[in-house]
């Protein structure tokens, strides 16, 4: 299918690429929105803890498809596992309310996860959105990046190509990797905010 036939059936079932500033209430050069949420496997996590890892949150839902660009490309797996090696703590979040698109309990976010080789951290479980209205994630997946001093240093798409072609993986600028490579050598992110893209999050009402 032609990218621009793809575009065009997206938009007719409802999906959307969002465009314009990042998040609104985390704010990138400033402390990362405090946390404590449980994840899907009953263990609760929370940011205080995490104070001397840099850490990464993934807005996920296992039915976009511009998610579904990125693990069915093995992408955002590769990126999960050589991070977390490296002393990064991933964590993939669901903000999807009852009901609502994407919404998996704690056993379907796992047998998913599992299924599709992924390797976060954890799972947190945002069923009330709290997590994602404070920090303003606006689509799956809009990516975060917090300094071990717990200091938001970037928020926004995950790379340059704004499609759900797994073809464009190859050869995209992926702004979350050059986020964490600035902050492990200790300097200032080149580029800290970009627009989010991909389906919106479906927060319950």
């Amino acid at each position: 299918m032609k990218k621009a036939a793809l575009v065009v059936s997206l938009a007719a079932i409802g999906l959307a690429v969002l465009a314009g500033p990042a998040a609104a209430q985390a704010v990138v050069g400033h402390p990362a929105p405090a946390f404590s949420l449980t994840d899907s496997n009953g263990q609760t996590r929370t940011l205080a803890e995490l104070k001397g890892h840099t850490v990464v949150l993934e807005w996920w839902s296992y039915e976009c498809p511009f998610v579904g660009k990125h693990y069915g490309s093995g992408h955002m797996q590769k990126l999960q596992k050589e991070w977390t090696a490296k002393g990064v703590t991933w964590l993939t979040v669901s903000s999807s309310g009852a009901g609502k698109a994407g919404y998996v309990d704690a056993a379907d976010a796992n047998t998913i996860m599992r299924q599709r080789g992924g390797a976060p951290s954890a799972i947190l479980l945002d069923h009330d959105g709290a997590l994602g209205r404070a920090y303003g994630a606006k689509t799956t997946p809009h990516m975060f990046v917090i300094d071990p001093q717990g200091v938001l240093a970037y928020a926004g798409a995950i790379d340059d190509r704004s499609t759900p072609d797994p073809d464009d993986v190859k050869g995209a600028k992926n702004y979350v990797e050059a986020a964490f490579a600035d902050v492990k050598a200790g300097r200032p992110v080149a580029v800290g905010s970009t627009a989010p893209y991909g389906c919106s999050v479906k927060y319950s009402d």
